[in-house]
């Protein structure tokens, strides 16, 4: 199983319009292909029926559920905290939220972790400070795995910066959770992901005779192969968030 990229949906129940299962199916319906189930809140058996249930909605399209916490629920995709546990679970995709330089060098058989916040953002006001694009960028070649970008992504302006940084996606959870409509909001958000990752030449338009030395954005792989150069990881990446899993 590949790491996420793109556009990942972070729940957040008690603030998401209409119910959890209606803004997560809206989501997947605008493209997005990973959700991290949290409400570490809920006892154990109301987060596995939960857990059960947003599976399906990412079954029809090939979607996976990643677990916030070192139980995944049923499946085999975790995402831990900073804290630990140290070593990490052995599981298909281990994650961990991270924050500085210092927890990114714990990191060991993690095949992904988010950095935060790279904005200040309405989920945890005043936490802080943010990193900005140029501390993402910054941690993005320190890494050791491929990051997602998390904390204050609300626009397609932000995904791409975000993703012009070197981050393999962002984590979203305000933006989607709060939409109106979740479904437009995952596809513009998703659309800007995939604008950013896609070449510059194989785009509608482009100049087929256009020097390689003028008004090229750097080339990257969207489908099956590394993001090596713009991440600088030699881990494979997966496929872009538009397309299911094989």
């Amino acid at each position: 199983m590949t790491p996420p990229s793109g556009v990942v949906v972070l729940t957040g129940r008690l603030v998401a319009r209409g119910g959890l299962d209606r803004v997560v199916a809206g989501a997947v319906a605008g493209g997005v292909r990973w959700v991290v189930l949290r409400e570490k809140d809920l006892p154990r058996a109301e987060r596995a029926a939960l857990a059960a249930d947003l599976r399906a909605i990412l079954a029809d399209v090939g979607g996976t559920l990643i677990v916030a916490g070192p139980d995944p629920l049923g499946g085999d995709a975790v995402h831990l905290p900073a804290a630990g546990p140290y070593p990490p679970p052995a599981h298909a995709v281990v994650g961990r939220s991270c924050h500085h330089q210092i927890e990114l060098d714990r990191l060991t058989t993690e095949h992904y972790a988010t950095i935060s916040p790279v904005w200040p953002t309405k989920t945890k006001p005043g936490y802080g400070p943010p990193l900005d694009i140029a501390g993402l960028g910054s941690l993005v070649r320190a890494s050791p795995v491929p990051l997602l970008a998390l904390g204050g992504v609300e626009t397609p302006e932000q995904v791409t910066a975000c993703v012009q940084a070197g981050a393999v996606g962002v984590a979203v959870l305000g933006a989607i959770m709060r939409a109106t409509d979740p479904t437009e909001t995952a596809a513009s958000l998703t659309s800007a992901y995939v604008e950013a990752v896609t070449p510059e030449l194989s785009k509608p338009g482009a100049e087929s005779a256009r020097s390689p030395r003028r008004g090229l954005r750097p080339t990257v792989p969207t489908q099956g192969s590394s993001l090596t150069a713009r991440s600088g990881h030699g881990r494979p990446q997966p496929q872009t968030a538009t397309r299911e899993k094989q």
